[in-house]
């Protein structure tokens, strides 16, 4: 069996096939037993099943299926369990996100976009072309951008790529590192709260489960919540993350009875909300948007600061 590996490779070595048309290539590690060919082990992969034997024949004549030192390989030799082949899927049908990806600055080195709600930061599963990753690259013709950071599919905002691989590692580590400030902003029910409240706690999310959860443990959640502003459809938070835990801010704002806008997980599963946008249905989007990023540039020493033009309401000042 294998698996396609979505996470970031960061500074690993570059993958042996280039990018087509902006999507990577995809990785799968092969899991299959000692007598198990290629081709068995990439048919029996759940990611791949799109994929007939006549496709990955005429892949693998192509010279299109290779190991992680870019040598070609034939589906009838021996597998080697827990290496990587690497090999460019079928496209999935994507509905198309109907909202633009403006650039807020852009130079040598780095591009700042405003990610709209909706669209994810880059592929994984059924989203590859309707990606940020993905559109940057074809915007600007070029195969070489790479997140420094992530932003969830849901939220909006300030999102920052590198644009050369020799740099892509300064940039990242601010984020690793949490030299880089980011703040949010959420639309939520009004509660009253006049001082900043700071929630710690420890969360982790399993695979297979859709939400975070609170558990026992050391904390690994700290998150600022300020309530700055009233409004007819509820108050506006000023939320300052410490740490990156996955959904770290909307799960801290259910945990204060003020939960965000278009949450359709926290604090309950909306699953007439969550499947909207698989039908072309972005009416209702999260109003959780990232507000600004401001950073010491590791190359030059600038300070630099950039805040998003989009409302919590989907739109733009």
């Amino acid at each position: 069996m294998g698996r396609r590996t979505g996470r970031h490779r960061g500074r690993a070595r570059p993958a042996p096939l280039p990018p087509r048309d902006g999507v990577d290539a995809t990785r799968v590690v092969l899991r299959s037993g000692p007598e198990s060919t290629v081709g068995d082990c990439l048919r029996a992969t759940p990611s791949l099943q799109e994929l007939t034997d006549a496709d990955l024949a005429d892949r693998a004549q192509r010279g299109e299926i290779v190991d992680a030192e870019g040598r070609p390989l034939t589906l009838e030799q021996p597998a080697r369990v827990n290496t990587s082949v690497y090999l460019y899927r079928d496209l999935p049908d994507e509905i198309t996100i109907p909202f633009d990806l403006p650039i807020l600055y852009r130079d040598e080195n780095i591009v700042v976009v405003d990610k709209p709600h909706f669209l994810a930061t880059m592929p994984r599963g059924q989203h590859v072309t309707q990606t940020a990753l993905v559109r940057l690259r074809r915007a600007l013709g070029t195969d070489l951008v790479a997140p420094a950071h992530r932003l969830d599919r849901l939220t909006a905002g300030v999102l920052l790529f590198t644009l050369r691989p020799e740099v892509r590692s300064a940039y990242q580590d601010l984020f690793a590192q949490r030299r880089a400030e980011k703040e949010y902003r959420a639309l939520a029910p009004a509660a009253g709260i006049a001082d900043t409240r700071v929630v710690r706690n420890r969360i982790e999310k399993t695979a297979g489960d859709l939400r975070a959860r609170v558990v026992d443990g050391p904390v690994n959640a700290i998150s600022e919540i300020t309530e700055i502003e009233q409004t007819a459809s509820g108050s506006v938070y000023r939320l300052v993350p410490h740490t990156g835990r996955t959904h770290q801010l909307r799960l801290h704002m259910a945990l204060l009875d003020v939960p965000i806008v278009g949450d359709p997980l926290y604090p309950e599963v909306r699953p007439d909300v969550a499947g909207r946008p698989e039908h072309g249905d972005f009416s209702e989007p999260l109003r959780l948007v990232a507000h600004s990023l401001s950073f010491v540039d590791p190359l030059t020493g600038q300070h630099r600061r950039f805040e998003t033009r989009r409302t919590l309401t989907g739109g733009h000042h």
